[in-house]
């Protein structure tokens, strides 16, 4: 097997798949890791696939330059996961006459489209914990920028494959998301089909309501309120992500974006935590730009303590030693119930409790 990145190291940015000239390159996905194989039979090894990958083509990181803490206006902020301070950004971005690149759940796919229709860029916010299929996203933004100025908003890896994938950038915008790791979307498959659901048959699904973890399907919660279902469970014991989040390049203080944008875990606003209070990192004078011209309200932050609260800004997640066990019970047809009760006993009955307790108050 030929493969564009070292093996079981691909972080899933795709970039790879958009350069390739003769389309001869898949995504191999065995819950484990993600391989970026090459189809030798069609490759022309023209090394395109290879200079684009975020693995073996460095992206320079810049370290930050003014962090904060806030939210958006109360309309917005309402209706998103953490301050919604990316909400805010993409719809200044767009009134300002610019087009938005982001991920959406289509179809029954989480992927990538490019717009400036306020209505369409709705459906770009909340928090996805899954891997996304960024599929075609990097040859549209450069089409785009020929004409236009476009913010491309995506986990730290997406974003470095786009800097890869195109070399003028004086119209292009970035903002990564703190990332503590992501799941294959099988992972997700495997939950949701134990709850009889199909993930082509749902219209919408969200990871989070307000700051309440907990998958949403079409608007109704998987488990009861202030229950954590298994998806989530595993996720949050970092016990589901692929080989790749445990070795992040991205992981670290230096960053590759103008705007890093997170949830304000730990912050000294304790009292406007419940409605979501965002933290957002600048490292350069576009970075300035996106964040003072979107009317955030934004206060002052103790970045050390923010640091701590998300370690993603200084080191990747840590796998943990029931993480093989857990993949290897999903692969063999284990269910997504007693291999979480393997992985995490603890954490599992907790929640068992609480669907039997939360009733009776």
């Amino acid at each position: 097997m030929e493969t564009v990145c070292a093996l079981d190291k691909c972080n899933g940015c795709m970039a790879c798949i958009d350069k390739c000239p003769k389309s001869c390159i898949s995504i191999e996905d065995n819950m484990f890791a993600y391989n970026a194989v090459k189809d030798m039979n069609v490759c022309i090894n023209c090394g395109q696939c290879e200079r684009v990958c975020p693995n073996n083509n460095i992206v320079k990181k810049t370290d930050p330059i003014k962090w904060k803490q806030g939210w958006a206006e109360w309309k917005i902020r309402s209706k998103s996961s953490s301050g919604g301070a990316a909400s805010a950004i993409i719809k200044s971005f767009i009134k300002s006459g610019g087009y938005v690149a982001s991920c959406l759940f289509k179809d029954g796919q989480f992927i990538f489209d490019v717009t400036n229709d306020f209505e369409l860029a709705k459906k770009f916010s909340g928090s996805k914990y899954v891997k996304s299929n960024p599929v075609g996203i990097y040859q549209k933004v450069q089409q785009r920028l020929k004409t236009d100025k476009v913010l491309f908003v995506g986990l730290p890896c997406q974003v470095a494959g786009l800097k890869n994938f195109i070399k003028n950038r004086e119209n292009l915008y970035t903002i990564d998301l703190i990332c503590h790791g992501t799941p294959s979307p099988k992972v997700l498959e495997c939950f949701l089909r134990e709850e009889n659901i199909l993930l082509n048959d749902i219209k919408d699904i969200k990871f989070r309501k307000d700051t309440e973890l907990g998958l949403n399907v079409d608007e109704k919660k998987v488990t009861l309120s202030k229950v954590t279902d298994n998806y989530l469970l595993t996720f949050l014991d970092c016990i589901s992500y692929t080989n790749n989040c445990f070795e992040c390049q991205f992981a670290t203080w230096g960053r590759i974006s103008d705007v890093t944008l997170g949830d304000s875990w730990g912050t000294e606003l304790e009292d406007e935590f419940r409605n979501g209070v965002s933290l957002i990192i600048l490292q350069s004078k576009k970075g300035h730009e996106l964040v003072y011209g979107s009317n955030l309200n934004l206060f002052d932050v103790d970045i050390e303590n923010a640091r701590q609260h998300n370690h993603q800004l200084s080191h990747p997640s840590i796998v943990t030693r029931n993480r093989n066990n857990f993949l290897n019970d999903l692969c063999r047809g284990r269910s997504f119930d007693a291999s979480t009760i393997r992985a995490v006993p603890w954490m599992y009955f907790k929640q068992k409790i609480k669907l039997v307790l939360i009733p009776l108050c």
